[in-house]
């Protein structure tokens, strides 16, 4: 039997032993979605292409047939409409509010799609900002959504406790680069999945290599990966690496990340339609 807990768990966030604890925070969604499952793509630190793995996560799903929607959970440094070429507002009506397409059919909502002007900053402060990631949750209609990506903002802060702590994850996937404290950014998302008691589904290095177009011998920018010690450390599994690619980065500026042809993350992807396996 778990050992009492002597204080208010809501105000931490912390399980203190007890699942039943944990699991009474989730909220529901919206009462018209549908969404079979839930992935969180997170970091410990800013700038390692959180954005895109979510991005190249959802392509691949919805090439695999798959009804796929991205919530993005960044709110004060939203990229997922410019890095889709989505624009428009979200519009609603009394039982909620609808997600804008994507050109491939994939479901966006964004801070930036309820801005009148995208470059208009969000200067709020952290439970207002979480109160609005509630919202996409609770008020938002996925509609019959087979995975919802949710793409986090950096770090341990209040939006990540708020989704860990609200919403019933299927698990996580930690994105990082090679250089050296990408220890220190995997273990701090380690140790918070585990003090949320979420699922790590694996890790994906981002800015892997650079790969000489003229001569073909991948260049180490970063310096040598250590991704190899670090999943075997943490017990994780490697779900793809991502090079440094000009290609790629120009595509998403120009707000055509659904036209890249790319496997780089062929066994996170795997590893997603295994989840399905897991349900039946």
């Amino acid at each position: 039997m778990a050992e009492e807990c002597n204080h208010d768990c809501s105000s931490c966030g912390t399980t203190c032993g007890d699942d039943t604890r944990r699991t009474s925070f989730y909220e529901e969604p919206n009462e018209l979605s549908k969404i079979r499952h839930t992935i969180a793509v997170v970091s410990g630190k800013g700038g390692v292409g959180k954005s895109l793995v979510t991005g190249l996560l959802a392509v691949s799903m919805s090439r695999k047939g798959r009804h796929v929607g991205i919530m993005d959970a960044d709110i004060t440094g939203p990229s997922i409409p410019k890095m889709f070429g989505v624009t428009g507002e979200v519009i609603g009506n009394q039982a909620g509010a609808y997600p804008v397409k994507s050109s491939s059919g994939i479901d966006v909502v964004s801070m930036n799609l309820f801005l009148e002007d995208t470059s208009d900053p969000v200067v709020w402060r952290g439970p207002v900002i979480s109160g609005v990631v509630k919202q996409f949750w609770q008020d938002v209609i996925w509609n019959d959504v087979d995975y919802l990506f949710i793409d986090m903002p950096p770090g341990t802060g209040d939006v990540p406790l708020t989704v860990m702590q609200s919403i019933k994850l299927d698990g996580i996937i930690i994105v990082t680069s090679p250089q050296e404290l990408v220890a220190m950014i995997v273990e701090k998302a380690v140790k918070m999945a585990s003090v949320m008691k979420v699922p790590i589904l694996g890790v994906v290095e981002n800015m892997s290599y650079f790969e000489c177009p003229d001569c073909g011998r991948q260049h180490k920018i970063f310096g040598e990966s250590h991704l190899e010690e670090i999943a075997r450390d943490y017990r994780l599994d490697i779900l793809g690496r991502i090079p440094i690619q000009p290609g790629l980065a120009a595509k998403c500026d120009a707000g055509q990340i659904e036209t890249v042809e790319a496997d780089y993350l062929k066994t996170a992807v795997d590893n997603l339609l295994a989840l399905e396996n897991n349900n039946n």
